[in-house]
């Protein structure tokens, strides 16, 4: 190979423009600097009665300064990546490693499981030498109905294999390609999709039952054993090999080799913790070990299917490259989704996160692992630390031997899979998904660059796997509140990237999402405290014949203006954009606040974080809001309280100061010239309130707000625009 021209897999480039939007950052810091300078210069000269409230508003600048500091971690030096597949191919054909896929699902009410094996067959129909892949299901729910659909799939698939590579199709999700299917469709289609629809109505069939026909059952060896079954949190390990792909009964319609496909519900004993999502990866890293040992895994969330047939080839450019490749621990793919619409109303698809920030990080040395979408080096997901003299033999792969059948091989595995094998062990320490946090996947990720690896992030034109975003806001507010609680566990915890071995501003990077809970208190006191102030005719800014009322405008401007232009520039829209800062005034109200205080009391010893799985079915009626945008509230909710009453303070606050303006005839102009700044935050709050108003007392559909929760905010915002104007 050392006489041969060196050909790279994958190149890098730098991100266009990088130079004038430093310049462009330098600004804004000069902006930032002037007006805690303003702060201070007047701090002394300021009126009594309004000195708090300037202290607060220097402390909430001071903080809003300092964080987007951090932010630019994530803008100053972008990397973009493209892969070169065909050197793959040409170099390495022969020698491509075992690839070992997990699919996790922990919930067959919430996670359906016809929606959890077309993410199987997706991954199954990979274009990749069928012998070298390997798909496992963990069921965290312990379900013989998932079991049941499972099985299956793995007669379906013995055609569905062969029809998706005969014809190229995209994507390989047997629900998402028929669901795009016009009406003109060939006879190969028709026949597929008669094979697909029957299959789905028979496990559509078992669901809405509540258990598997007892005709199935009784003929099922894997079946048998839910014999033994007592809850969720009591049963033993079923683990079941459905199609041994070394086995040579195990083919297609075609007469070709399927996949491995092996299903796992890890043993569970309410004695012993499980430790969620992680403690099922790590479940499946030990047995799949035992099967299959592929170099490589590739772990998928149950509803994120794949949509590009060529990812395992696209990751494998990067970790076979002989130059860069040692280094590289695990390449990661963004979350998109498939379920979004136009103007992305709960602004699910974390746009700028995927399409700007994440290239960012990549400049640093990689991307968070965000725990689905993702490709590990088997070895350094269970614990190998980095070395320069580092090489990987792909050609090394230890498969088990065949001296053992399926199903000795199956009781030889389901030990490691058993509660007390973790005992006294360094898994979810230094091996495997580290325990004790709520994103695990987050954690490990940075655990793993900590030890000298790198990551990369690959963002290709097709997008790698499709997922379904939250469809309600309550789904988005609890979804954030874990990430965010998570973010700031890690950063206080022994793995902080604030005193990490990872690369400054790829710390600074870790450090602007581990932040998110602590940004509630700023957001709070600025959303709160200029209106109150404008209601007793306090300001709080700087007037407007004042210079110092420039910087001021600059700052919000430029970073209001940047962000949209990142945000059209990642493929959105102007209202998009419009409904994005609406999600992040109510996360950074509610879903950050209750992770900050959880975040404490769990320090105190009083509560212990739990594991939320976010809804992948939605009701019918509500689905047709989402399509047209229209806003879901619908639920009695903490969050919701605290959403509200903000926002019918501004709406009170807002009114009560036009009123007396417009009673004060010239005081209108008056009002204009000392608090236009203020008036205008409590303008804009106002403004982008409108759908939670809407919400609130003009809706009579059942997503409005519930009315116990109206009136107890109205009262709660009166109360505290009164108490604020007479009593203090």
């Amino acid at each position: 190979m050392g006489s041969e021209k060196y050909l790279a897999l994958f190149e890098s480039r730098e991100g266009k423009g990088r130079v004038v939007y430093r310049v462009f950052a330098g600004s804004i810091l000069v902006g930032i600097c002037l007006i805690w300078g303003f702060r201070l210069k007047f701090l002394a000269e300021d009126e009594e009665e309004g000195r708090w409230g300037w202290i607060g508003l220097f402390g909430a600048e001071l903080w809003f300064g300092f964080y987007w500091i951090l932010t630019q971690a994530c803008r100053w030096n972008p990397i973009h990546r493209r892969t070169f597949k065909q050197n793959l191919s040409q170099r390495h054909e022969g020698e491509l490693p075992g690839v070992d896929i997990f699919v996790c699902t922990a919930d067959p009410e919430m996670e359906p499981p016809a929606m959890v094996i077309s993410t199987v067959l997706s991954v199954m129909a990979y274009d990749y030498p069928t012998e070298k892949l390997s798909v496992y299901l963990s069921d965290d729910a312990g379900s013989d109905l998932t079991y049941y659909a499972l099985m299956e799939a793995s007669q379906f698939a013995k055609h569905w294999i062969p029809f998706c590579k005969k014809f190229n199709i995209q994507p390989r999700s047997p629900a998402a390609y028929f669901a795009s299917q016009t009406d003109h469709q060939s006879k190969e289609v028709v026949l597929i999709q008669k094979l697909y629809k029957d299959m789905e109505s028979r496990i559509k069939t078992a669901v809405d039952l509540g258990r598997v026909p007892e005709e199935i059952r009784s003929s099922s060896k894997g079946l048998s054993q839910w014999e033994s079954y007592a809850s969720r949190r009591d049963h033993d390990t079923f683990l079941q090999i459905l199609i041994d792909g070394r086995d040579p009964e195990a083919r297609d319609v075609e007469g070709s080799t399927l996949p491995t496909l092996v299903y796992l519900a890890r043993e569970k004993r309410p004695q012993y913790f499980h430790n969620f999502k992680a403690g099922a990866m790590n479940a499946l890293l030990r047995v799949s070990s035992q099967i299959s040992n592929g170099k490589i895994i590739l772990n998928v969330d149950c509803d994120m299917y794949s949509n590009n047939s060529d990812a395992i080839r696209d990751a494998l450019c990067f970790f076979m490259d002989e130059e860069k490749g040692h280094e590289i621990a695990y390449v990661q793919f963004p979350q998109k989704f498939d379920n979004v619409t136009k103007n992305e109303i709960y602004a699910s698809t974390l746009r700028v996160i995927s399409e700007v920030e994440f290239h960012g990080l990549d400049g640093f040395g990689g991307p968070l692992y965000i725990g689905t979408g993702c490709f590990h080096r088997r070895d350094v997901l269970c614990g190998k630390k980095f070395s320069e003299g580092y090489r990987n033999d792909w050609n090394s792969d230890k498969h088990r031997s065949f001296e053992d059948s399926v199903n000795e091989l199956e009781e030889k595995s389901k030990h490691l899979a058993s509660c007390s094998y973790e005992e006294n062990t360094q898994w979810g320490k230094e091996m495997g998904l580290r325990y004790g946090c709520p994103v695990e996947d987050v954690i490990t990720g940075l655990s793993i660059q900590s030890q000298g690896w790198k990551s990369v992030y690959y963002n290709p034109e097709r997008g790698a796997f499709l997922g379904v975003a939250p469809t309600t806001l309550l789904q988005t507010l609890v979804q954030h509140k874990r990430w965010s609680e998570g973010d700031l566990q890690i950063l206080l915890s022994r793995y902080s990237p604030a005193r990490g071995k990872i690369s400054l501003g790829l710390r600074m990077a870790y450090c602007s999402y581990c932040f998110w809970a602590v940004n509630s208190l700023a957001t709070l006191y600025y959303s709160i405290i200029p209106s109150l102030y404008l209601l007793r005719g306090i300001p709080l800014f700087p007037q407007v014949s004042s210079p110092w009322l420039i910087p001021f405008i600059y700052v919000v401007f430029a970073k209001y203006a940047a962000s949209l232009v990142e945000f059209l520039w990642a493929g959105g829209t102007i209202l998009g954009w419009w409904n994005e800062q609406r999600i992040w005034l109510y996360k950074r109200t509610s879903s950050y606040l209750f992770a900050l205080i959880d975040t404490v009391l769990k320090m105190l010893g009083f509560t212990d974080s739990a594991f939320v799985i976010t809804a992948k079915v939605t009701d019918q009626e509500v689905s047709k809001r989402y399509e047209k945008e229209i806003m879901e509230f619908g639920a009695s909710s903490p969050m919701f309280t605290i959403i509200a009453t903000i926002s019918l303070v501004n709406l009170l606050c807002f009114l009560g100061m036009v009123k007396k303006a417009v009673e004060g005839g010239s005081g209108l102009v008056m009002t204009f010239q000392t608090m236009a700044f203020q008036l205008l935050l409590c303008g804009i709050l106002v403004l982008i309130n409108w759908p939670l108003y809407q919400g609130l007392f003009f809706r009579t559909d059942k997503g409005k707000m519930p009315s116990s929760l109206t009136i107890k905010s109205f009262i709660l915002a009166l109360v505290t625009c009164i108490s604020f104007t007479f009593l203090l």
